[in-house]
């Protein structure tokens, strides 16, 4: 049996599979590749027909930091991701998709920059260059929110590109059962009420390909814009009512250009799109208004 036998790593790599045959093997193998080696894999099975188990306990067998577990009844994408949850035992989650892989240094970066923040809740790495610092860097709620909806974009990661302290994933209850959005939902969350850490590319890969539910994305640009809405009108949301009311008014701008443009080309569905939410906008609005 490779590996050693420590109780308490400290990252819990995370892996959640369905039907995952022909990627599994390279994402596991990407993780025993890690030069960081003070590390648990922990894959969360949801009910797969094909092969995918089966090659996970090869890796198992091999290796005691792989260990694996079956749910009895398909949970979904982010209860099972919350299933793995329970099963870690590090300070530090790090979620690898059993189609995706982490670079040999990935897992040694990430823990090592969020150890030189200490207050950091959470951290997200894959992201643009920032024209004013290098990273990482660290960012407040209110600060998260602007750099979000003010800024080059912040809570649209997957959770491939995120590390996040176990104390803090179970002090607000790991991820809402909302399909497709459950990430963008969480992060909002989470940057409510700890600082974030920001981190460079170049950590992990992620896969594209077509049996992938971001294919059907669009089928949930109403949860989103919901999601944004309940953010930015919360009584808790980090930014000031003269940031949200700027946010609003782009939104809606943005909203309409795109409308134009679906009448300028004939095309139906991004005018229906745009039109759906930006009338979630302006009932939200208005409903803010008369509360």
């Amino acid at each position: 049996m490779a590996g050693d036998d420590r109780v308490n790593p400290m990252v819990s790599v995370l892996m959640t599979s369905y039907n995952r045959e022909k990627y599994l093997g390279e994402a596991i193998e990407s993780v025993l590749a890690s030069d960081y080696r003070d590390f648990e894999l922990i894959l969360v099975d949801d009910g797969s027909k094909d092969r995918t188990v089966a090659i996970a306990r090869q890796y198992a067998d091999a290796d005691n930091r792989v260990k694996v577990y079956l749910n009895p009844k398909n949970l979904g994408d982010y209860p099972n991701r919350n299933q793995a949850a329970r099963h870690a035992s590090g300070k530090y989650l790090k979620y690898v998709d059993a189609d995706d892989r982490i670079y040999p240094w990935g897992l040694g970066l990430l823990v090592g920059m969020m150890e030189n923040f200490p207050t950091a809740g959470w951290g997200l790495c894959s992201l643009e260059q920032d024209i004013r610092r290098p990273f990482p860097f660290l960012l407040n709620p209110a600060e998260a929110y602007a750099y979000h909806y003010q800024g080059p974009g912040l809570f649209h990661k997957a959770p491939l590109s995120s590390i996040i302290r176990r104390d803090v994933f179970e002090a607000v209850g790991g991820f809402a059962s909302i399909r497709m959005a459950g990430d963008f939902e969480m992060w909002h969350r989470l940057a409510r009420k700890y600082p974030v850490l920001l981190m460079p590319h170049g950590i992990v890969w992620y896969r594209e390909h077509g049996e992938q539910e971001m294919n059907s994305h669009r089928k949930f640009l109403r949860t989103y814009m919901e999601i944004t809405i309940n953010n930015l009108f919360s009584d808790t949301c980090p930014m000031s009512p003269a940031q949200v009311r700027q946010v609003i008014g782009t939104t809606r701008r943005s909203l309409r250009k795109e409308v134009y443009k679906g009448l300028l080309t004939l095309d139906r569905g991004r005018i229906s799109d745009n039109m759906t939410r930006l009338n979630q906008l302006r009932h939200a609005s208005k409903d803010q208004l008369f509360s």
